[in-house]
């Protein structure tokens, strides 16, 4: 069964956006302030349960358009890299 990670988009307070990533089993919180930082906290913390993991995303109320936006189209190249990787992965397996 997966761990479910939750990840809340909120305003940093600085004109920009930050991820909160929460364990829910262990109520870890790491705080993210790009996209890279989320990557490298949910891979180590994925890693702790052998990548079972599943993510439930929320934002907070005041969150702006442009950061909602920028975060899923850092969002989409994260995904873009992750599936290629697994690409990669599987023909090499084959």
């Amino acid at each position: 069964m997966a761990v479910k990670f939750i990840s809340t988009i909120k305003e940093n307070g600085l004109g920009g956006w930050c991820i909160e990533l929460v364990d829910t089993i262990d109520d870890r919180k790491i705080v993210c302030n790009n996209m890279q930082q989320y990557e490298d906290a949910i891979e180590k913390m994925g890693d702790d349960y052998g990548g079972d993991i599943e993510v439930q995303w929320q934002k907070d109320d005041n969150v702006t358009t442009a950061h909602m936006e920028e975060v899923r189209m850092e969002m989409a190249k994260y995904k873009q890299r992750y599936d290629d990787e697994a690409m990669k992965k599987e023909r090499v397996v084959e």
